[in-house]
């Protein structure tokens, strides 16, 4: 499990998502995370597939899948 504490109150997770290929994917693939409740920050990158999200508290996996699903991509796992 990827996760650190970047500043107090706040955790920051690390994804794998696979299907991104140009900042179109990114910027969906940030919109849905950033939805989730809690979310404060998120920064998809295509080249590498990873997705930092930084939230209040740890988010729920499914939650987070459900919402790179709605975007139309695959969580792959944490990175």
């Amino acid at each position: 499990m990827s996760a650190q504490t970047d500043t107090p109150g706040s955790v920051t997770a690390v994804y794998q998502v696979s299907g991104m290929s140009c900042g179109h994917c990114e910027g969906s693939v940030s919109g849905e995370i950033s939805q989730l409740p809690g979310v404060s920050s998120v920064k998809a990158v295509a080249s590498t597939g990873e997705v930092t999200v930084v939230s209040a508290a740890p988010l729920d996996e499914e939650a987070v899948r459900a919402a790179v699903d709605e975007a139309g991509f695959e969580l792959t796992g944490r990175a």
